[in-house]
């Protein structure tokens, strides 16, 4: 698989890529929140922050999947959830928003590729995450990949009951 990395300056030129992904990674989800006029909200929110990263995944000229995230401010964290101990005004962290693979490459080992690209890329101190607490089975798969359940949050009224996870860098 061939991945390419993307920066703030890019987001206008993958954009419709990533939306498009998002549709066919939700197609048949009839929940607001996973809509793709929703979802655009969160891609441009996201890709308008000067450390937005983005990693795209490429077999055959095709996107696989992406994963894409930004640092917080020094200290930063997420609005509504209890900041961990070890979080000092120094502490740099990712926040990796999305990891999306196209349905037909899930289970292929390329959700993790991407992820590892995106992550070993970042000068944080760690890595954190929502992951939707109703599919125990993706927090199950980040466990896997270093990540530990440290609190749980809905940070928007129509969104699901998340799962917060975090990985030392």
């Amino acid at each position: 698989m061939e991945l390419t990395r993307y920066g703030s300056k890019d987001a206008r030129d993958v954009r419709t890529m990533l939306l498009d992904i998002h549709d066919e990674a939700y197609a048949g989800d009839s929940d607001e929140f996973h809509s793709r006029g929703r979802f655009a909200e969160f891609v441009d929110a996201w890709s308008s922050k000067d450390t937005w990263a983005c990693v795209v995944g490429f077999e055959d000229g095709e996107p696989v999947g992406y994963a894409y995230g930004a640092l917080f401010s020094p200290g930063g964290w997420w609005r509504g959830v209890e900041a961990p101990s070890w979080l000092t005004a120094d502490t740099q962290v990712f926040a990796l928003s999305e990891l999306m693979v196209v349905p037909k490459w899930r289970k292929t080992g390329a959700s993790a590729q991407i992820h590892d690209a995106l992550v070993e890329d970042q000068e944080a101190y760690a890595a954190t995450l929502f992951v939707d607490s109703a599919h125990p089975k993706v927090g199950s798969l980040y466990e896997g990949w270093g990540y530990r359940k440290i609190a749980e949050t809905r940070p928007f009224e129509d969104a699901p009951l998340y799962a917060v996870m975090v990985k030392d860098l």
